[in-house]
């Protein structure tokens, strides 16, 4: 009686463990960022016609910017969730544009952030009970 040994199993290989072909790379890179790009754009556009729509109506206006705002965060969030992928699957240049489109989003968004916060200052404080008011001559100033 003889006893065979087991064939060894074709090792498996996940896909990060080697380099994906520069070609590949490039391609996918500039293909993704373009993606980003009419994305972002038509996004953008979209909530600019929800601006116009409001017709000068104060609130629909500031709901539109603060969901534009959300938007871009999610979109940062996502793009750096990209890059990680692309990082995971040894893509060098598909992450360095993905990092490129992700500077970019988040150079808007806080450009946008501070569009939002200088039109919208926070109201003056309220004054207390016994707040007395200076006026010259009065004789009640500190």
């Amino acid at each position: 009686m003889t006893y065979a040994l087991p064939e060894p199993s074709p090792r498996r290989r996940w896909p990060w463990s080697r380099r994906t072909p520069r070609a590949r790379d490039v391609v996918i890179g500039i293909a993704l960022f373009v993606v980003e790009v009419a994305v972002f754009l038509l996004a953008g556009f979209g909530y600019g016609m929800e601006v116009w729509a409001a017709q000068g109506e104060q609130s629909r206006i500031d709901t539109a910017h603060l969901a534009q705002l959300a938007w871009t965060q999610h979109f940062f969030v996502a793009v750096i969730v990209c890059a990680g992928l692309a990082a995971l699957f040894r893509a060098p240049w598909t992450v360095l544009s993905q990092l490129l489109a992700a500077g970019a989003v988040a150079v808007l968004f806080v450009l946008a952030q501070h569009d939002y916060d200088r039109s919208h200052p926070d109201p003056a404080p309220v004054p207390s009970a016994g707040y007395t008011p200076c006026y010259s001559g009065s004789g009640r100033c500190n």
